[in-house]
């Protein structure tokens, strides 16, 4: 078993914590062309009626003024890897495993099935600690195989 992994760039910004908040934001986006791949929010729990968005990719001069537009910015926090390869039970246990094991603490991590497929977005603190992850899961898929 291989796996693809390629790092996100990831785009942020505020967003209302209300009906609405989010689909302000995208639509912008939307009217740009933009072809979402990760969309996240969360609530600020220390900041009520406020959220933060979270996009890729981000690409071309008017997709950037689009994002710019809504508030958007390119962040370096967190550091996003998306994975995809072939689903088989317990792997996400084996990858996680693996990763505790090397003492990588998890900003957040985003997994889902489609068929025989899996795609997830693991994040971190560090660009070396994504690059430790990855090298991790070149060795599982290695071991996998």
């Amino acid at each position: 078993m291989g796996f693809k992994l390629d790092r996100v760039h990831v785009w942020s910004g505020e967003v209302m914590d209300q009906a609405g908040g989010v689909a302000t934001k995208l639509s912008l986006l939307a009217q740009a062309s933009a072809n979402l791949e990760y969309i996240y929010t969360r609530r600020q729990v220390d900041r009520p009626g406020i959220g933060v968005l979270y996009v890729a990719p981000i690409t071309g001069a008017i997709q950037v003024r689009a994002a710019r537009s809504a508030g958007l910015s390119e962040t370096d926090n967190p550091i996003v890897l998306r994975v995809e390869g072939d689903n088989q039970a317990g792997l996400a246990h084996r990858l996680t495993q693996q990763w505790a094991l090397a003492g990588l603490s998890l900003q957040g991590l985003m997994m889902s099935v489609l068929g025989d497929k899996f795609v997830g977005y693991a994040s971190f603190d560090t660009v070396a600690d994504s690059n430790r992850a990855a090298a991790i899961l070149g060795d599982l898929g290695a071991v996998a195989s």
